[in-house]
């Protein structure tokens, strides 16, 4: 019994020490559909904090800090995604409505 739990310990360790390509690029396509929404003008501060959360996570991932690289990348996808319905949400308003 003790040898299968230390293999599998070993195989969750394993698969958390690679890069966290999925989570980059989750990040960065979200950032990608946040500015096709117009989050630059409409909601510019998420859409920054998202940009720098990724270079943060760039970074990270130069230094192999791949768990710091990742909560990074989680962060600006969620920066971004919140842009993305402030975007969406200005978009749709009707004409002289005030934004909250």
């Amino acid at each position: 019994m003790r040898p299968l739990c230390v293999l599998a310990l070993c195989a969750s360790l394993a698969a958390c020490a690679g890069a966290p390509v999925q989570a980059m690029s989750d990040a960065r396509q979200a950032v990608r559909a946040a500015q096709a929404a117009g989050a630059d003008q409409h909601a510019p501060d998420q859409l920054a904090q998202a940009v720098r959360l990724i270079g943060s996570a760039q970074s990270d991932l130069e230094r192999h800090d791949y768990r710091s690289a990742e909560q990074a990348a989680r962060a600006a996808r969620r920066s971004a995604l919140e842009a993305l319905a402030e975007a969406r949400k200005a978009r749709t308003a009707p004409p002289g409505a005030e934004q909250t």
